[in-house]
């Protein structure tokens, strides 16, 4: 073998369609773009959606649904997560800020405690907002849930 042996595999290759270059070349006249209409046209780009005048889906479907503006949406952290972190870093006192640096929440993210799982440790924890059994659950152990405003 060869350098100057080498060549691509069998069909890895392909001719490029040269077009408008004369009838002699068999894509010459229309340049494959058929006869009249837009598309045969220079320039031409359909719209987003564009099929061909049928009524595009968009329109055929109807509109449904509602998108609520002031919707407040909350990173969910779980009382048996509490637990662990507690036992992990030492601390009987957790604030958001923790949850972050442990990764249980983003940088922007609102935190809301959430009663899944059991608790034994007496922390005092401090989110942007508690469920009902997360309050209860927090207090039976004998911690203390602060809301922060």
């Amino acid at each position: 073998m060869k350098l100057e042996n080498l060549k691509p595999a069998t069909g890895a290759t392909k001719k490029c369609k040269r077009v408008g270059r004369g009838q002699g070349s068999g894509k010459g006249g229309t340049s494959t773009r058929g006869t009249k209409g837009a598309q045969a046209r220079a320039g031409y780009e359909h719209k987003i959606g564009f099929e061909g005048g049928q009524m595009p889906i968009q329109r055929r479907l109807p509109k449904f649904g509602f998108k609520n503006p002031t919707r407040v949406e909350y990173k969910a952290v779980n009382v048996a997560a509490l637990q662990a972190l507690s036992e992990k870093i030492g601390k009987v006192e957790i604030d958001v800020e923790d949850l972050r640096v442990a990764g249980l929440a983003g940088k922007n993210d609102l935190v809301k405690v959430l009663g899944n799982g059991e608790i034994t440790a007496a922390i005092t924890v401090t989110a942007d907002a508690f469920s009902k059994s997360a309050i209860s659950k927090i207090e039976a152990a004998g911690g203390k849930a602060t809301v922060t405003e």
